[in-house]
């Protein structure tokens, strides 16, 4: 059993995060009429949504090309944020979510290119 709400909150989180990385990322500039990020440098913003189904777990990876993790270890500190407007409480809140469903979230740098990973795991029903 999963609650659904709960579920998409995770996930709500973790596309926001990542497309907010891409879009405020150093390679980008903020246009002061709307308030958007536009990419310069031919930088393609980019965030890739994939999962695999296993025969116990769903395992779900989000991978964004944003500047990374600048401090891996405060990631899941509550309260802390490098976002001008964030409050530090959305990747706690999202591991919480995962781990009450008995599964687990890791958010690492991508080893291949510059970027994050988010990757979630769930167990399937037996």
């Amino acid at each position: 059993m999963a609650d659904p709400d709960q579920l998409e909150q995770m996930l709500i989180n973790l596309v926001r995060n990542a497309a907010e990385a891409v879009l405020e990322g150093p390679s980008a500039t903020k246009n002061s009429n709307e308030g958007a990020s536009i990419p310069k440098n031919g930088f393609q913003p980019s965030v890739v949504i994939s999962w695999k189904l296993a025969e116990k777990a769903v395992d779900l990876t989000i991978e964004d090309n944003g500047p990374g993790l600048l401090n891996p270890s405060n990631a899941f500190v509550p309260f802390y944020t490098t976002k001008p407007s964030g409050s530090g409480i959305g990747l706690v809140l999202s591991r919480q979510i995962a781990e009450a469903h008995g599964g687990s979230l890791e958010l690492t740098n991508r080893p291949d290119e510059r970027g994050c990973r988010v990757r979630v795991i769930l167990p399937r029903p037996a």
